[in-house]
Parts: structure tokens; sequence; C-alpha cells
């Protein structure tokens, strides 16, 4: 992907360029947590969103998307929002220059092998990618958390999705062998070992595009807000789900309605099992998580109601596979995919079964990913 990146860039533009691979990433457990201010556990993965660039020594912007096969040019002197996947580029360059730090124009060639739609954050790579290649070019001392607070804001402003701190963060701090444990309140993190060489991450695709996931995601978090405002009245130093223990929560059940209650169980309990998965990674106790995730499966199914048949099937169906330590639902639900800790030596036969079995249901084959944790954003030549 490197040379291709490279020839594609020599080609268009007749000089040598700097290349910025960024990675997708997967969460492994602690899921609706970040916007209730908990933890989550997201890995940088084997995938990336790769930027050729060059200064031009002109103040404009020359794109051209490999996977699109479209190009696209804009001036540094940014007004608002276009039209399409643009804005990303757009929405960076802007905030960047919104920080007083100065850039120039450059050219650069995108690709990738981030499958979209999978779940992995294509979109918070691509800002991850060439937020950090103009930072290198332009020596402007931005930070990672810096840039990731660059792409989270692109993503607000200039593309509308009002998305939590994760991706952009993991895309940017990940580290080969390493999942991160990310505080979503105080921001501060710690590296936790994900090193099982005999194990892969699988994603399986339920195929089921996430149609509800933006007008639902509102609702659960307005729920959780309800459920914090009930339990104020007694804790009144509660400022999230992330504070209330197992006990407050139980002591005041017939004060919240059963759905809001429901709501806030799924979050609080989520809470105690990732910081339990830590525990158990940092033993390499790779059987106790696996339990944990699929606990974390029936709380997002039963609990927070955000799964539907075809995740649950591709849960419960991992269950019955040998050389699975753990599977659940990944992302905002209602469709995606599950994420599966699967023996690299069983990934192909776990592959024919659980897409024969999907197939056999829903007349569909499933899409199945296979990748590994690996370091973060980079220079690669």
């Amino acid at each position: 992907m490197i040379q291709k990146i490279q020839q594609a860039f020599r080609g268009r533009f007749n000089k040598e360029p700097l290349v910025i691979g960024a990675p997708g990433r997967v969460n492994l457990i602690g899921e609706h947590t970040d916007y209730n201010y908990g933890f989550v556990l997201p890995g940088a993965v084997d995938k990336r969103i790769y930027v050729a660039i060059a200064p031009n020594e002109t103040n404009t912007v020359n794109v051209f998307a490999s996977q699109f096969n479209e190009s696209y040019s804009f001036s540094l002197d940014i007004t608002g929002p276009q039209k399409g996947w643009m804005n990303y580029l757009l929405g960076v360059s802007y905030h960047i220059q919104q920080q007083g730090k100065k850039i120039g124009g450059v050219d650069l060639v995108i690709d990738g092998d981030i499958p979209v739609g999978a779940g992995m954050s294509s979109s918070a790579a691509l800002c991850s990618a060439y937020g950090f290649a103009l930072n290198e070019l332009f020596k402007l001392g931005l930070s990672r958390m810096d840039l990731a607070f660059i792409g989270q804001k692109t993503e607000h402003t200039f593309v509308g999705v009002k998305c939590g701190i994760m991706d952009q963060f993991a895309s940017l701090h990940g580290k080969k062998g390493h999942v991160m444990k990310l505080d979503c309140r105080s921001l501060e993190y710690e590296y936790i070992p994900f090193d099982f060489p005999e194990y892969k991450i699988v994603l399986v695709n339920s195929m089921v595009s996430h149609s509800l996931a933006g007008s639902e995601y509102n609702v659960r978090r307005q729920q959780c807000e309800e459920g914090v405002a009930i339990l104020q009245k007694h804790y009144p130093e509660i400022k999230s789900l992330r504070d209330v223990e197992p006990a407050q929560l139980l002591q005041h059940q017939d004060e919240l309605p059963p759905v809001v209650f429901d709501r806030c169980s799924f979050i609080v309990y989520e809470k105690e099992r990732l910081l339990r998965g830590c525990d158990a990674l940092k033993q390499n106790d790779l059987t106790t998580f696996g339990k944990l995730m699929y606990a974390t499966h029936e709380g997002l199914s039963k609990k927070y109601a955000v799964s539907c048949t075809e995740l649950d099937f591709l849960a419960e169906c991992a269950q019955h596979i040998s050389g699975v330590a753990g599977a659940r639902m990944m992302g905002g639900g209602f469709g995606g995919c599950t994420i599966n800790i699967v023996q690299t030596d069983a990934v192909d036969t776990f592959t024919q079964k659980i897409q024969a079995a999907f197939n056999g249901l829903f007349k569909i084959t499933p899409d199945v990913y296979v990748t590994q944790i690996e370091g973060g954003t980079n220079i690669l030549a």
C-alpha cells in the first residue's frame, strides 16, 4: 500500500511525498459509556488510511482520493462545510488555522484498507492522518491529543456528527500489543497489555446499516440523563452515571421508570465489567475477559436495547464455535459488526461456520474482517 500510494502521488504531482498511516480502531468493551463520562477500552488495528502529501507553495489543497477515483481542490480560506467526504479535510484545515497555526497549500493522495461501514472509524483515521501530516510538514507543535480534539471538532462542525473523543484518540495513541483504558471525563489513559499472538480480532458484519443509530442514540442519552436527575436528589455528588454504584441504583429502583432503570443499570454494570476486564487482561486471563464480552452483549441487547436480530444471532452463534474466547456487538448498535476474539488457527473454520449459519437464516453472506492490535498514527515513509 505504501509503494502504491507513493507511485500514485509521483504520477500525479511529480515529486516525492511524505507518507502517513492512521489506523482504524475497535473497542473491546465499554459501549455507550463515553457520553456517560465512563471508561472505554479501544485498540488501534492493522487497517489504515494512508496519506501521501507534500507542500505546493500555494494557498490551495489539491486532493486525489484513490478509493473514490475523485479529485478535489480547495483554498485554505475556508468559510464552512461543503458536500461530501472532503469535509474531513476542510474541517481539519479550518480548525488548525483557528488555533493560530499557519499552514500552506499541499498536494495529497488518500488511500486505505479500512472497510467503510464496518465500524472501524475510517473517518476518524482520515482526520488523524491528515492532521498528523500537516503537523509534521509545517512543524506546528500540536500534540496527539490536540490532533484528536481537532478531529472531533471537525466531526461536530463540518460533518454534523456529535461523536465522543474515543475514535480519534485511539487512532492517534494506539500502541502495538496494547489496548487503551481511556477515562472519558479526565481524558487520562493507561495502556493495558493485549498481547495474544495466538488470537485474532475478527469482525463479522451483520449487513444491517445503522439506520436507527442516530435518533435512538439521542433517546438513550436522554434516558441516562433522566436517571441521573432522579438519583441526584439523593446523592448530589453524582454528576453522571459513571459516579453511580450498583447499590445506589438498586436502592432507588422504584423511583425510576422501568425503561430508565434498565438503561442506567446497563451503564453502571458496564463500568464494573470494563474495570474487571482490565484486571483480567493484566493477568493474561482471556477466558474471564471473553465472559465479560458476552455479558456486555446481553446487556446491550436486553437492558440497553440497541441490538438487532442479526447481531444477537451472530453473538449467540459465536458462543457455539470452538476457538472463540468472547464475542459481542460493537458500536452504537442497530447494525454494524460483532467483535470476536478467535484463536488464529480457528479463524478459517469460524468464518465458514458463521457465514454458513447466517446465510442459512438471513439469505445473505456476512463480510468478515480479520485484524489485530497495532500501533497508532505515524510516518511510514
